[in-house]
């Protein structure tokens, strides 16, 4: 009799008797909610960084990776709308868009310090997002850190090649005043205000987003020259400077922010959100380092210590539909061009993460 109450507890729960196999599921089982397809518009998009000067096997390439989407890094030569018209086209071919475009003005002395010669490139810029907007090319990614230096040498970390940053080499060895003399941070965003208040009046007209890169990395001076995005609060002015503008935002480089730490005002996921629900995260950079500065190396997505998963999650959370690109692939044994075997892997892992977030999502 004592083990009465026992037996009829794991009847009813199921666990005794083939009755209970041929119970109906949704008596016992909340309904999960379905998945959504990897390239519904929705979804986020998968996307690969690649120059403006791809062959047809390249492109061949990128359709075996399942990709449709790429961000194209162009030549002053060829940010124009004849020459992205052709590329759209051979694009399209192999069932790919051109989801965003980068013109290298966009990272000007002349632009980032104020000289006079800027006006000439402000208004070739203002061509190049013209040609976007008549192209339907929706995004303009570009970054403003004039006296950057981006890596202090390579390293071999499992076996590949990465680029390395260690603050203290740079400081005692790299760093010199390039410019002849110190731009402060005030001076820089007058200079930047300068440019955004030129380019983005014409961004909305055409209807393309413009997208801000984080400082990499995220030192708030580097060779004389004061940087603004090495922290939260950058962005937050930069957005105010934009009149809060749908067409201005954020493409969050999620190794550059993961390099700063504690340091960067907000964490990866709480950057996700707060722009995410905004509407202003227009691209995503899904890279990985070791660790935070001063010393850190780059990484393949799955050998960092960055939460990944929980990144790819946290984008489908907040319904992001940008492109998220596998960001400064290491170099592999044989690897050239493209980084083929690199790339491969990149998109592979972000693949099972972004079909695992759906399935949590829904």
């Amino acid at each position: 009799m004592a083990d009465t109450p026992r037996r009829e507890f794991i009847k009813a729960a199921g666990l005794l008797g083939a009755g209970s196999v041929l119970a109906p599921q949704h008596a016992t089982a909340a309904v999960r909610p379905s998945p959504i397809d990897e390239y519904d518009p929705g979804n986020v998009r998968l996307a690969r960084r690649v120059p403006g000067s791809l062959t047809d096997d390249d492109m061949s390439f990128l359709q075996q990776l399942g990709l449709r989407s790429v961000r194209v890094d162009l030549t002053r030569q060829q940010a124009n709308l004849a020459f992205l018209r052709d590329l759209q086209k051979r694009f399209a071919k192999h069932d790919i868009q051109i989801y965003s475009a980068v013109h290298p003005v966009q990272g000007s002395v002349n632009i980032g310090l104020g000289r006079p010669e800027r006006d000439v490139e402000i208004r070739e810029y203002q061509q190049f997002l013209k040609a976007l907007g008549r192209l339907k090319i929706p995004v303009a990614g570009y970054a403003f850190h004039p006296g950057n230096t981006y890596s202090t040498g390579r390293v071999i970390n499992r076996g590949y090649s990465v680029r390395v940053f260690d603050l203290e080499v740079f400081r005692k060895t790299i760093e010199k005043q390039r410019f002849g003399r110190v731009y402060n941070a005030e001076e820089m965003w007058s200079n930047y205000e300068y440019f955004i208040k030129r380019v983005l009046p014409v961004a909305e007209d055409s209807d393309v987003r413009m997208a801000l890169h984080p400082d990499d990395p995220p030192v708030a001076m580097m060779n004389g020259v004061a940087k603004l995005f090495t922290h939260f609060d950058g962005y937050r002015r930069a957005d105010e400077i934009a009149g809060h503008s749908k067409h201005w935002g954020v493409l969050l480089c999620i190794g550059t922010w993961s390099e700063g730490g504690k340091k960067m005002g907000k964490d990866v996921f709480e950057m996700i959100r707060y722009w995410g629900k905004r509407k202003q995260l227009f691209a995503i950079h899904f890279r990985n380092v070791s660790g935070t500065l001063p010393r850190f190396f780059e990484t393949f997505p799955d050998d960092g210590y960055q939460d990944m998963p929980r990144v790819m999650r946290t984008l489908r959370e907040v319904g992001f539909n940008g492109s998220a690109i596998g960001d400064h692939i290491p170099h592999m044994i044989n690897d050239s061009g493209l980084q083929q075997a690199g790339a491969a892997y990149c998109v592979a892992y972000m693949r099972a993460l972004l079909r695992q977030a759906n399935r949590d999502v829904g």
